[in-house]
C-alpha cells in the first residue's frame, strides 16, 4: 500500500514539474531583429523586396517580438491600406529612438512602414502574419485543474493556468496521501 502512494506521489511531482515547464516555455516567445545585419534601413534599388524576403523565411507566433535596430528612421506601425500607400496619417503606434521592440500580441496581420515616406516608397515596409500560439487543429497542455478549463486559443489562459497547477497538484497529492 505504501509503494503505491509513494509511485503516485512521484508520478504527480513529475506531471507539475512537467507542466510548469512547459508552460513557462510556451508563453515565452522568440525575439527576431528585423532587417539584415545593418537593422532596419531603406533598401538600395537592387533589394526593394528586402524585408519580404526576410519575413517569408521567418514563422511568427503570439508572443514574439521584432527589433528594430535603425539610426536616423523610424519605425510605425500601421494598417494594410497605410502599408500599401506609405502613408502613415493614422499610425497605430510609432518610435524613433532607434531601437524599438514590438510585442506581437495577437494572431493576424502586422503592418510596419518607416517614418519617411521616401524610404517606404523605396521599400523600408514589413508586412508580416502572426500565427496563434497553437495551431488551430491542436489544442495546448491542459494542466490538470479542479476549475473550468479556460478558451485554448486565449494566451492569457496559458499564463493563468500556472497558478492553477500550484492549487490544483497540491490538493491532488493531499487527497491520495489521505485516502
Amino acid at each position: 500500500m505504501a509503494s503505491i502512494k509513494s509511485t503516485t506521489i512521484c508520478f504527480v511531482t513529475a506531471l507539475f514539474i512537467s507542466l510548469t515547464i512547459s508552460s513557462v516555455v510556451a508563453a515565452s516567445g522568440e525575439e527576431f531583429k528585423v532587417g539584415d545585419a545593418v537593422g532596419w534601413r531603406q533598401p538600395s534599388v537592387n533589394e526593394t523586396d528586402l524585408y519580404h524576403h526576410w519575413a517569408s523565411k521567418k514563422k511568427f507566433h503570439v508572443g514574439d517580438s521584432l527589433r528594430f535596430e535603425y539610426k536616423n528612421d523610424s519605425v510605425v506601425v500601421v494598417d494594410k491600406w497605410e502599408f500599401y500607400h506609405c502613408n502613415r496619417t493614422h499610425p497605430t503606434s510609432g518610435a524613433k529612438d532607434g531601437n524599438t521592440t514590438v510585442n506581437l500580441d495577437r494572431a493576424g496581420p502586422f503592418y510596419f512602414v518607416s517614418g519617411d515616406p521616401e524610404h517606404c516608397k523605396n521599400g523600408q515596409r514589413l508586412a508580416i502574419e502572426v500565427l496563434p500560439l497553437y495551431p488551430i487543429s491542436q489544442s495546448p497542455p491542459q494542466p490538470i485543474s479542479l476549475a473550468p478549463s479556460p478558451s485554448p486559443l486565449s494566451s492569457s489562459a496559458l499564463v493563468s493556468s500556472v497558478p492553477l497547477i500550484f492549487i490544483s497538484v497540491p490538493l491532488m497529492v493531499a487527497v491520495i496521501v489521505f485516502v
